[in-house]
């Protein structure tokens, strides 16, 4: 089966020798992920992989928490927390977590975006944040110094990921970069504040000088990089900002590359002596978790667990 394909829930349920309700059952619990194109339900290989992967560590001592953790300037509610929360949505960070279950390790995990996980570190509401935030020059260490002031911090990378343009198959309006943001026959379609793509679009129309009341389809917002690659190659819009991977899921879509965004995890200098910190480290250069994570195609890991920046 092409790893780019689609996959509809009786794809999935012959793939894992389940049933149908099985499927659903899994969905409904957050098991494994999924989109929907219209009112069907669809899978990308990437999603059961992920399945997959996470259930051969079920001998985990415990199991890996999901936590709700809210970035806001309010103070939160103390409550015991696990040793180590990591923020972020790549799935890898979910293998990770597990890794670390196995090393005796407390993980959690939560969702917030780079932008959101920077002022939860700062808030100490989380404990290692993973960010793949571009200020037209550079990655990460700006945000870092803005959204965590005067706070000593180590960049240590996780992954490198192409960033560019979701276009329908074929291209039809011959899109090739930036300056096409301009046009007035193209449409966009756009994710909520806060999140990296939304961030490098504002950062490259406010390099170009191109007003945000100039782009048909700024306000139309997606929840997901899977959403938007859908809604794209269904034509909703002309294009839309994502990753590499994210593309090669989804039929009757191209990809236009446009820049390598640098994926790196934040940690508080202060906690990187800590025994939680250590063994994350440890299975970052652990062969095992470096060849289970190299099946996800799209991240190139030249510099998996090297610190980068110091804050």
């Amino acid at each position: 089966m092409a790893h780019n394909k689609s996959l509809s829930t009786q794809e999935v349920a012959a793939i894992l020798h389940v049933s149908k309700s099985t499927i659903y059952d899994l969905i409904k619990k957050g098991e494994i992920h999924s989109y929907k194109i219209g009112r069907k339900v669809r899978f990308t290989q990437d999603d059961v992989d992920a399945y997959i992967a996470r259930s051969r560590h079920e001998h985990s001592i415990r199991p890996v928490k999901n936590i709700d953790t809210h970035s806001t300037l309010l103070t939160p509610k103390k409550e015991e927390q696990p040793e180590l929360i990591i923020s972020g949505q790549d799935v890898v960070l979910d293998i990770l977590a597990n890794y670390l279950q196995e090393e005796g390790v407390n993980a959690a995990r939560t969702y917030l975006s780079s932008f959101e996980g920077l002022l939860s570190l700062y808030q100490d509401n989380v404990h290692v944040v993973a960010c793949h935030l571009f200020d037209g020059f550079d990655y990460n260490v700006s945000f870092v110094r803005s959204l965590m002031p005067g706070v000593p911090a180590v960049l240590v990378n996780v992954s490198y990921r192409t960033q560019g343009f979701y276009v329908q198959k074929g291209n039809p309006k011959h899109i090739k970069g930036w300056m096409d943001l301009g046009r007035e026959d193209i449409s966009v379609l756009n994710r909520r504040i806060g999140s990296s793509s939304r961030i490098l679009l504002d950062t490259q129309l406010k390099r170009l000088g191109i007003p945000v009341s100039r782009v048909k389809g700024y306000d139309k917002i997606m929840k997901s990089h899977l959403t938007m690659a859908a809604a794209i190659a269904s034509g909703e819009a002309d294009l839309a900002i994502g990753t590499e991977r994210i593309s090669r899921q989804i039929d009757n879509l191209d990809f236009i590359p446009l820049l390598e965004e640098r994926f790196d995890f934040v940690i508080k200098k202060e906690m990187m002596a800590t025994e939680a910190v250590q063994k994350l480290m440890k299975v970052l250069n652990d062969p095992a978790f470096r060849k289970e994570i190299a099946h996800f195609s799209g991240n190139d890991y030249r510099d998996l667990g090297k610190v980068v920046s110091e804050v």
